[in-house]
């Protein structure tokens, strides 16, 4: 019985020192787990910021394009229904 017992104790301290270690280890990766939602959120939107003008600027020339597009048919519909050929 009393290796039993021993056996026990001994087992007990090393599940003591095993809950210590896991507590110490869950706060450490909630900590990385915080930096790097930061350091993502921070990333994000400086690539949003930075990415911003571009595309507002793409949308404003696809805009001016399309303007152009439109009144070019629209030139070109009201040419043939004038009708004729072209001359050379």
């Amino acid at each position: 019985m009393k290796d039993v017992d021993k056996q026990l104790k001994a087992l007990q301290r090393h599940l003591k020192t095993l809950q210590a270690q896991a507590r110490k280890a869950r706060g450490q990766t909630q900590k990385q787990l915080s930096r790097l939602e930061r350091q993502t959120r921070v990333t994000v939107t400086r690539a949003i910021r930075r990415a911003e003008p571009a595309v507002r600027r793409a949308v404003a020339e696809a805009t001016r394009l399309g303007h152009g597009v439109r009144a070019g048919v629209r030139a070109g519909v009201a040419a043939y229904r004038e009708g004729g050929r072209p001359k050379p």
